[in-house]
């Protein structure tokens, strides 16, 4: 009996470890833009507000971070602004991506982009 209950309590123990685990798991969404040659100044100004607007009309970002590149190894291959969003879980970007106000603010991007690339990951330590 006492084997049972051993056994029994170190399945819970497992478990509830495990929940606490995927709990604190981080998926990152990494977005690098590089804009189209002679690209307007203030049309990229908008574009970076309009980023930066949406972790307020969209509740499922946990966090939000952005900055222009200034490395000095020249290897960002004309990606030049990198935006990172924090989600908790991959519904939660999903259900980003097809947010209206996410689909707005794509519609800001065509004339402007000259490249974009999206990486998204879970963040291990």
């Amino acid at each position: 009996m006492k084997k049972i209950t051993v056994c029994m309590l170190l399945l819970a123990i497992i478990s509830v470890s495990a929940k606490a685990q995927s709990a604190n798991k981080q998926l990152r969404h990494v977005v690098l833009f590089g804009w189209k040659a002679g690209a307007d100044s203030a049309a990229i100004s908008r574009v970076v507000t309009a980023f930066k607007a949406l972790p307020n009309q969209i509740n499922t970002i946990k966090s939000f971070e952005w900055g222009v590149n200034n490395s000095p190894e020249h290897l960002n291959q004309g990606l030049t602004h990198c935006f990172v969003l924090t989600f908790d879980s991959e519904k939660d970007r999903d259900d980003y991506l097809v947010n209206p106000a996410h689909k707005a603010f794509t519609q800001l991007l065509p004339n402007l982009m000259e490249k974009v690339t999206v990486v998204d990951y879970w963040v291990e330590k």
